[in-house]
């Protein structure tokens, strides 16, 4: 793993400063941090009617009663939607809802549906968060035209929460808060158009370079979070495992990523863990860069700032995270269960993505939602190189309120043309929540520890 970027020219550090001389804001931009915008750059105001509430500093801890395992109580479990969207009456609400979203509806006519409920404005952060944010306001800039960041390590979150351009809003959802280094479990599906569906899970852990006490600040400077997954079942692709070292400049440094393979017990390189090369035990229903709803290194793309709306959005999604359900309550065929879902009226950045000339990637456009609070993904419409909405994402968010960071309970990609579909992020059945207790140590996120994760 390098150190930080070494700028070895000076035509190298005129093009670097060309490139970055937008970014950062200015101190009298930055007080509104705070005041007239919330800490990490939301409009605090609601809206005109009062349908969308001002924010008011988002869930507490304890906001509602968490069980001995760890999962999450709902803090509106006696909420009834306000009214139910569906393809019968989808015309009168089609500004607020996303192209995907409609076509999801012309797709399952009969069963994709939309509850809507009351808007709450739970995010938040710790303090440090807020901090850092401000931080990254008056120093973070762009490099590498746009595609890498600058002065980022002064403050490792949001790294643009006055965003003046589309890529810089893309950057605030790569670099949101993840709270801290933590083990999470989650559970994933590919079902077939009848249903039939086998369940893998995978481990996730992750850890945060300015988070583990063994990470120089130097070395780890360009490294955003390690991560390293593990399948853990179906007992054919048990024991499988993917090292991430993400990068934050990945044009001067891409991703490094290495497999091993429990069968042949070897690790490798995995240049192919980027873009659009295959994900995890998908399928080939989803691509590398679909994780975490959208990931990776955004230079494929030219990234338009198309503004904000109000929309409806899968939020506060507490009770499709509940450890009530089981899977088989949440997998049906075409898409999830939408009983279990939670939308919400709140704004949105919108953001489009267009393939450049001479690049290569299976999905030509992009069209992004990102919710303003919590700078989250959560809708996101896939276009093929024909121009044909083709896949659709939905990120149903929620905040963990003990920890203050905004987690998905579930993401379902919807390949409308194959008529399936890959959730993924689920945990109802997992024995335990998120761990936030573990400390990760450098040589957990090494090659050579690949080998011990895997042993069956």
């Amino acid at each position: 793993m390098k150190a930080s970027m070494i700028i070895k020219t000076g035509a190298l550090a005129l093009s670097l400063l060309a490139t970055s001389v937008m970014a950062a804001v200015s101190e009298q931009e930055a007080t509104q941090l705070g005041t007239t915008l919330t800490p990490v750059g939301a409009q605090k105001e609601g809206n005109a009617d009062g349908s969308i509430p001002s924010w008011d500093g988002g869930l507490k801890p304890g906001a509602a009663p968490v069980d001995a395992k760890g999962f999450l109580g709902d803090p509106f479990k006696d909420e009834k939607p306000l009214f139910t969207i569906t393809a019968a009456n989808v015309a009168q609400y089609q500004d607020k809802l996303s192209p995907g979203q409609l076509a999801l509806f012309k797709r399952y006519p009969a069963t994709y549906k939309i509850p809507v409920y009351p808007t709450h404005r739970t995010a938040s952060a710790p303090q440090s968060v807020y901090d850092a944010a401000k931080v990254s306001a008056l120093n973070t800039e762009t490099v590498n035209d746009g595609y890498g960041l600058k002065n980022f390590e002064k403050s490792h979150y949001y790294a643009f929460p006055i965003p003046k351009t589309g890529v810089e809003v893309i950057w605030n959802h790569l670099t949101r808060s993840r709270g801290t280094n933590f083990i999470n479990n989650q559970a994933q599906a590919t079902p077939q158009v009848n249903g039939d569906y086998t369940i893998v899970n995978i481990r996730f852990d992750i850890g945060l370079p300015w988070k583990m006490a063994d990470v120089d600040p130097a070395s780890g400077s360009n490294i955003l979070f390690f991560a390293k997954q593990t399948v853990t079942a179906p007992a054919r692709m048990a024991g499988n495992v993917t090292l991430i070292h993400e990068t934050l400049d990945q044009v001067k440094e891409p991703r490094m990523a290495w497999s091993y393979n429990a069968g042949q017990r070897r690790v490798r390189r995995a240049p192919q863990v980027a873009y659009d090369g295959p994900g995890t035990a998908s399928d080939g229903m989803r691509t590398a860069d679909n994780s975490d709803m959208y990931n990776g290194a955004p230079d494929r793309y030219d990234w338009k700032l198309v503004g904000k709306k109000e929309m409806y959005i899968p939020y506060n999604s507490y009770h499709l995270s509940s450890p009530q359900l089981k899977y088989a309550d949440i997998i049906k065929p075409g898409h999830i269960n939408q009983d279990h879902t939670r939308y919400e009226l709140h704004r949105v950045w919108e953001v489009v993505g267009t393939l450049k000339a001479g690049e290569r990637h299976i999905y030509a456009k992009r069209h992004i939602f990102l919710d303003e609070d919590t700078w989250a993904a959560v809708e996101i419409d896939h276009y093929d190189g024909r121009g044909q909405l083709w896949r659709v994402a939905e990120g149903h968010v929620m905040n963990d309120y003990r920890q203050g960071v905004a987690v998905y309970a579930a993401m379902g990609l919807y390949d409308l043309i194959a008529g399936r579909y890959l959730v993924s992020n689920l945990g109802n059945e997992n024995k335990q929540g998120t761990d936030y207790s573990f400390g990760p140590k450098m040589s957990d996120f090494t090659p050579a520890a690949l080998r011990n994760a895997g042993i069956r």
